[in-house]
């Protein structure tokens, strides 16, 4: 039994990198995962995906499948690993696919507006 849950993301967020709005969207979804950290999952299509690299680097969560990483790559850096996202998430995760993830840091911000 999978302590996974996904629900719509309440109102309207935003990813912010390197002064650059990445994305916002009112179609996100919040996953939360046990103790950790709730975890905010923007649509694709929500997404300046001219700003993401897909990397080399994977993962693999028992609970959600293969992490495929992205990084962003701003005009001053490029931020390694910075994104990920579930491009065949296992059941019980499906409601992720199609979606994209991003490591808040001093870098990256995603927030509620």
């Amino acid at each position: 039994m999978s302590d996974i849950t996904i629900h719509r993301a309440e109102g309207t967020w935003v990813v912010r990198a390197g002064g650059a709005v990445l994305g916002e969207s009112r179609d996100a979804l919040e996953l939360s995962e046990g103790d950790l950290p709730m975890v905010i999952y923007f649509p694709r299509a929500d997404i300046a995906m001219a700003f993401l690299d897909q990397t080399g680097h994977t993962t693999h969560c028992p609970k959600k499948g293969d992490a495929t990483y992205f990084s962003i790559v701003t005009k001053s850096t490029t931020l390694e690993n910075a994104a990920w996202s579930y491009e065949n998430p296992i059941d019980g995760a499906e409601r992720i696919a199609g979606h994209i993830a991003f490591y808040a840091t001093d870098f990256v911000a995603v927030e509620r507006v």
